[in-house]
């Protein structure tokens, strides 16, 4: 069986793998597959697992915060913020669900922050708008 190489991108890492015979993701729009000679596609992969495999061996799965996803000329290209690579299916998922959890830690502190920061904002808004009116 033919296969294509895969270039697996994110903001740290490389790899391109060659020989892989089948693609599965999920877009929007569902799950999708694929093999080699597939026409040109682009798209857009949601929060959670791909899988692929190289020639004839066991499934390899990616775990991925969203990635853009072009296939042309037998490349493939996966373009990510980050990416975990590995065979059980069970770790990596479990490795999917702490980053999830510790990305919504980061983004509730980060929203609380904000919060706070505004409320400090309007304090002195109001404090330099009480003192102009006094000179006023």
């Amino acid at each position: 069986m033919n296969g294509f190489s895969m270039h697996l991108q994110s903001a740290t890492q490389y790899e391109c793998i060659d020989n892989v015979t089948s693609f599965v993701g999920e877009d929007d729009s569902g799950s999708f597959g694929i093999l080699a000679g597939h026409g040109r596609a682009m798209t857009l992969l949601t929060f959670g697992l791909a899988k692929f495999r190289v020639g004839e061996l066991s499934w390899e799965y990616l775990a991925v915060p969203g990635a853009l996803v072009y296939f042309v000329d037998g490349e493939l290209y996966l373009s990510t913020r980050r990416y975990l690579r590995g065979g059980d299916y069970e770790s990596l998922s479990a490795a999917l669900r702490r980053e999830l959890r510790v990305e919504e830690e980061a983004l509730r502190e980060v929203k609380q922050s904000m919060r706070r920061l505004e409320e400090e904002m309007f304090k002195r808004l109001w404090k330099i708008g009480r003192s102009g009116e006094a000179s006023g």
